[in-house]
């Protein structure tokens, strides 16, 4: 078993056991919740937790990432600094767009030379977050811009992402 796959496994059963807990004591029915936790789905799938330091306001975002293909695989954490605000024009309940910045560390599994090197970035989000009032469901659609730094520097300015959270 390679080092991607292997962590691949250990991070599903990591999910599993935190977001069982989750799903049992997922009742927050406001428009603001103080945690959530799901999947982050896009070019790169993973595992999202929000954590707000102040409701509606700043909040934190942990994302376990994984992508990969037959020539590479790529197991990722990011973490990133968000801060949150009402859509002035809409004033929908619950509804909130965001910007942050953080950074991502991770191993990059090059399978066609049989190398593993680190995969380290810099990255940038700007996103809509929506809190279902009447449920506890949050659902956000962000785009995520990488300055990636190693092991193949440049910019990639492909990471749009719908995430599915039950919030508590």
């Amino acid at each position: 078993m390679n080092t991607f796959t292997r962590y691949l496994k250990m991070t599903l059963i990591a999910a599993l056991l935190l977001g069982s807990p989750a799903l049992i004591f997922a009742q927050s029915s406001s428009e603001y919740y103080t945690h959530a936790v799901g999947g982050r789905f896009g070019v790169s799938n993973g595992i999202t937790y929000k954590h707000f330091l102040s409701p509606g306001g700043h909040a934190i975002d942990a994302i376990v990432n994984f992508q990969g293909n037959r020539e590479y695989g790529v197991f990722k954490v990011l973490g990133l600094y968000e801060i949150h605000d009402r859509i002035q024009v809409l004033d929908y309940q619950g509804l909130l767009w965001y910007y942050g910045a953080g950074g991502g560390l991770g191993i990059y599994d090059d399978k066609l030379e049989n190398s593993t090197t680190v995969a380290f970035s810099i990255d940038g989000v700007v996103g809509v977050d929506f809190k279902i009032p009447t449920a506890p469901i949050n659902i956000a659609l962000d785009w995520k811009p990488m300055l990636e730094l190693s092991p193949y520097p440049g910019l990639k300015f492909d990471g749009f992402g719908l995430s599915l959270r039950f919030a508590f």
